[in-house]
């Protein structure tokens, strides 16, 4: 089996079961924008550059322009508005493309926006210095058309930023209690790295830990009902659901969120 086929066939077992999806209140997919709009404000002010941002910053001339794909509220490129001269975000939310130009706009930087899934919006965004892609790679299955689109579209550097494994694997014990279901154990970064080096883009990776990253919500309640959406749950479950996320369910500088106490990632880069 290819690093290719592996990768996708790793990402399709994430699928959830059909009797799952129709029993469920809602649909588990989907992000909030709050959350998103959240860190992208917390990642302008931000003291200490990522492994992400030195890279990117290492290919952006002054006044460069830069894409970023999946941008949610902007916490991948927003860093770089003191070197950029424009953002462009794409995205196939368009709330989280009006959280995208509000964040720009605090950080005094001009931005654009180009809703829609990559590739499919390729022809649209013009030609980049720098392409930054952050916590996107773990939902694109058909990933060589994605990369290649990117190294086409940027002229001097594309960066992915990643969790070192797949960023829902810290809930699989919840879907076993819950559901009383077995949940993938990979792909992981390194998998992402083995298909981008079987497409020939001579990928280098780079591995680094932090804590979450800074945003959630002001609500506890909130913070908790992401996850029960996740796990196609009702709303009577959340006091038990509370009991058992214990300390993955935290308050942070007044913000309430979920998930490991530490964080594992991965930046990769393309191009020189």
């Amino acid at each position: 089996m290819t690093a290719i086929d592996r990768w996708r066939e790793q990402l399709e077992r994430w699928a959830i079961p059909a009797e799952i999806i129709s029993a469920a209140p809602e649909s588990p997919y989907g992000f909030p924008t709050e959350l998103f709009r959240m860190r992208g404000r917390h990642a302008t002010g931000a003291a200490d550059p990522t492994p992400t941002t030195v890279r990117a910053l290492e290919g952006l001339p002054d006044g460069g322009r830069v894409l970023d794909v999946g941008c949610g509220g902007g916490a991948t490129s927003l860093p770089l508005a003191g070197r950029a001269g424009v953002l462009v975000g794409v995205d196939s939310q368009e709330d989280m493309l009006e959280g995208f130009l509000s964040n720009a706009r605090a950080a005094g930087v001009n931005a654009e926006v180009v809703p829609g899934r990559w590739p499919n919006v390729a022809d649209r965004v013009g030609p980049a210095d720098v392409a930054v892609v952050g916590h996107v790679l773990y939902n694109v299955a058909n990933l060589e058309p994605f990369a290649r689109s990117l190294a086409a579209v940027a002229r001097r550097r594309v960066v992915f930023e990643l969790t070192d494994r797949h960023p829902l694997r810290w809930m699989n014990d919840l879907w076993l209690r819950f559901h009383d279901l077995e949940r993938p154990e990979g792909p992981t970064a390194q998998d992402a790295l083995d298909a981008l080096t079987e497409l020939g883009l001579d990928p280098v990776i780079e591995r680094w830990a932090r804590p979450p990253a800074a945003g959630g919500f002001e609500r506890k309640d909130d913070a908790v009902a992401l996850v029960r959406r996740r796990l196609c749950l009702r709303p009577n479950r959340d006091r038990e659901l509370t009991d058992v996320l214990g300390s993955r369910l935290e308050e942070r500088e007044g913000l309430w969120s979920t998930g490991p106490p530490n964080q594992e990632l991965a930046t990769i880069r393309l191009g020189r």
